[in-house]
């Protein structure tokens, strides 16, 4: 199969709603990742996605519709999700909703709901408009890599496996939609994104509480309930490692696991904030974005785990932001990169002495 990559033109537009209303796979960019999308209402074209990506079959998909209009045939609407929509559709929320006979059993993953989103991307926007169908899509890459955030990342992944990707530039979050259950009692973030804890109690009046598998592995026998919470996800080809503890210590602790690779022969670089670039030079250092700027780190988290597989890392050592606001997401993200493979810089420390 050839993949084709196309601007955003009517043509373009055309071309994807003929393949998607085929039952084809259309990549195509949302204001968060890259989406694969196929009509959420054929099964076989749903199936067609797991296959393009590898993906496990019990990983629920997310559905993106262009108006609120076409809930009323998809699912039954909680009632704290209009204020919700109100305020932050179109954009990265996704709501779980209690689902309808029309979705296949295969975009739930078998489960009663429905992950349910509005994009604001306005190609994303036009493409729905253009084929009238809602649309199942994870993110465009192959299952357990990094999220892709330019159509380049998409073609590494899907050439090949796909007919057309739809280029719309680069994703302004970077990151994947939150997604808020409304379906079991109090609402609960299951992936933390763009939208916050803070955001959401602010417009609910209430406590948002957060799914203790955000910072974990799923237990065994445990469900997952949306996309990104049971397998590795989002991790380069290189071994990740998390450091947390005191600044200062973690610094040292970064430099000692670099040196231990390096004299290895290991091809080894930390991640860092922008601010630690010039203490750790000699490391191979990697600038994450500011540490006072989580939304920064989000926007270049995906990209610069793909720019490290292009180098060919080996080991690589990350600094870690607090899991609040959204840094939160930032740590989901990199946590499920690492496998939760979280160090102490004071043990690093113990066990590297100069």
């Amino acid at each position: 199969m050839k993949t084709e990559v196309l601007q955003p033109t009517p043509q373009a537009l055309a071309r994807s709603a003929e393949i998607l209303s085929a039952g084809g796979l259309v990549a195509f960019p949302t204001e968060t990742v890259y989406g694969l999308g196929a009509n959420a209402l054929n099964r076989d074209a749903v199936l067609s996605i797991f296959a393009a990506k590898g993906r496990p079959a019990d990983n629920p998909l997310i559905v993106h519709i262009q108006d609120r209009a076409q809930l009323k045939d998809l699912c039954e609407i909680p009632e704290l999700a209009p204020d919700l929509m109100a305020a932050f559709w179109p954009g990265p929320l996704t709501i779980l909703f209690p689902k309808k006979e029309i979705i296949p059993s295969e975009v739930t993953a078998g489960l009663s709901t429905v992950a349910i989103r509005m994009p604001s991307h306005p190609l994303a926007v036009a493409m729905l408009r253009s084929c009238g169908l809602p649309i199942a899509a994870p993110s465009a890459n192959r299952s357990g890599r990094p999220s892709p955030t330019l159509a380049a990342h998409v073609l590494e992944d899907m050439d090949g496996r796909i007919p057309l990707i739809l280029d719309g530039g680069p994703c302004d979050v970077g990151l994947e939609s939150t997604v808020l259950d409304l379906c079991h009692g109090q609402p609960c973030i299951l992936r933390p994104g763009g939208v916050t804890k803070e955001m959401l109690e602010a417009v609910l009046g209430m406590e948002v509480t957060v799914a203790g598998s955000v910072l974990r592995p799923l237990r065994p026998n445990e469900k997952a309930l949306s996309p990104g919470m049971r397998y590795k996800h989002y991790a380069p080809n290189g071994s990740v490692t998390l450091v947390e503890g005191e600044e200062a210590d973690v610094l040292s602790a970064l430099r000692r696991l670099y040196q231990s690779s390096a004299s290895s022969q290991e091809r080894a670089c930390v991640l860092c904030f922008s601010e630690h670039m010039d203490d750790l030079f000699d490391c191979h250092p990697h600038s994450l974005g500011s540490k006072s700027d989580h939304a920064q780190v989000a926007h270049r988290l995906f990209h610069i785990l793909r720019q490290l597989d292009q180098e060919g890392m080996e080991r690589i050592f990350s600094e870690v932001l607090p899991p609040e606001g959204v840094g939160l997401a930032v740590m989901n993200r990199l946590g499920r990169a690492a496998g939760f493979h979280t160090v102490s810089a004071k043990q690093v420390l113990a066990d590297h002495p100069i």
